[in-house]
């Protein structure tokens, strides 16, 4: 017999708990153990009961969102899945939870009294059923990695001049392309490799990482602050510059079209894709292989599923691209990586912080 999902709610909204409730009793792989109303009767109740997974709220009171999570993550370490606002200031606090140790989060809709329940059913049973198989105990979860990338957020940016900032240009012609994939964990992880990218690097720097719209500018913001190169969120019909960072925008695929020698734009349209991601990293990828460009890196980092697995392999095939993968022990979730390995067209798999060490290296800077 397989061990039901233990869950611990914590929201102040009864509405909210109800539904929850009501939700996690539908699937018969779910045991709703405990409901707490704010972080203090949460952490009342962890001291005494452990759970698989943590729903959490990221406005509350006596105790917000991130107060508690430090606590839970510090005290008893749980998987845990924020629960968010479409906000602009509820995406950069998920942002921050994500990197704080939340595994991942679920967007509440603008009106929850007349939001489709199936849907909405369907996207918090899969996110939690994920959660639950992530190992927070992992030294990716680390404490002192997470006041790290606190001290980050909080403004302890680098002190540094980037090339863009001076209007310097490295390159009209755009000889190389890196594109990179991840999913759940990936936030926290492009934290880490990104800044780490020398402003030197002559290629544009494509990422799609599976998030809603409206939480990818925040997103793209935030390893801004912190990175040596420009990062922003992709728009329309923008030129692809060489030491610059382009984030896919939530509810777009991104895609790319020639517009004169070595030269591209970015265009973004509505397909659903090959695997319903939107934005999909094989979208992206299979995208760049169509181009007339004869080099390209391909790298997958952590996620679940298997987006990026084909356009990886395509690039291989086709282009004959340097692959790589990020590493299991390093992963939050190791599903994209591992499909991609499948496919045997993988050159290196690397742990997380040497990822952009082998850019840099790829490069030449």
């Amino acid at each position: 017999m397989i061990n039901k999902i233990r869950i611990l709610n914590i929201d102040d909204s009864a509405f909210v708990r109800k539904m929850l409730k009501d939700i996690f009793s539908s699937d018969k792989d779910f045991i709703l153990i405990e409901q707490a109303r704010n972080g203090k009767e949460a952490l009342d109740i962890l001291s005494r009961s452990n759970f698989d997974v943590i729903t959490l709220d990221v406005e509350m009171p006596i105790m917000n969102g991130l107060e508690t999570l430090q606590a839970i993550m510090d005290k008893k370490p749980t998987p845990v899945v924020m629960l968010s606002t479409k906000t602009s200031e509820g995406a950069s606090t998920t942002l921050e939870a994500l990197n704080l140790g939340a595994v991942d989060f679920i967007t509440k809709p603008t009106n929850i009294f007349s939001a489709d329940r199936d849907k909405l059913s369907s996207e918090i049973i899969k996110t939690v059923k994920n959660a639950s198989t992530v190992n927070v105990k992992t030294p990716y979860f680390k404490k002192t990695e997470r006041v790290r990338q606190a001290e980050v957020q909080k403004g302890l940016t680098r002190n540094f001049t980037r090339f863009s900032d001076l209007g310097y240009d490295l390159g009209d012609k755009v000889k190389t392309i890196i594109a990179i994939g991840t999913s759940t964990g990936g936030p926290r992880a492009l934290n880490q490799v990104i800044p780490e990218i020398s402003q030197n690097i002559n290629a544009p720097v494509l990422i799609v990482q599976h998030m809603p719209a409206g939480f990818t500018k925040s997103l793209a913001e935030r390893l801004d602050s912190i990175s040596k190169l420009k990062v922003t969120e992709a728009k329309d019909k923008e030129v692809l510059k060489n030491g610059h960072v382009y984030v896919a925008p939530g509810g777009k695929q991104m895609k790319l079209r020639t517009v004169g020698i070595d030269k591209y734009e970015i265009y973004l349209d509505d397909e659903d894709g090959l695997n319903g991601h939107k934005p999909s990293v094989d979208v992206m990828m299979n995208s760049v292989c169509d181009l007339p460009i004869k080099n390209v890196v391909s790298v997958i980092m952590t996620g679940m599923g298997g987006d990026g697995a084909k356009g990886l392999e395509r690039l291989k095939i086709e282009k004959n691209a340097i692959t790589m993968v990020q590493d299991k022990e390093s992963c939050v979730v190791y599903g994209m990586p591992k499909i991609a390995v499948e496919t045997g067209k993988v050159d290196k798999i690397v742990p997380l912080n040497s990822i952009a060490v082998e850019l840099n290296r790829i490069m030449g800077v």
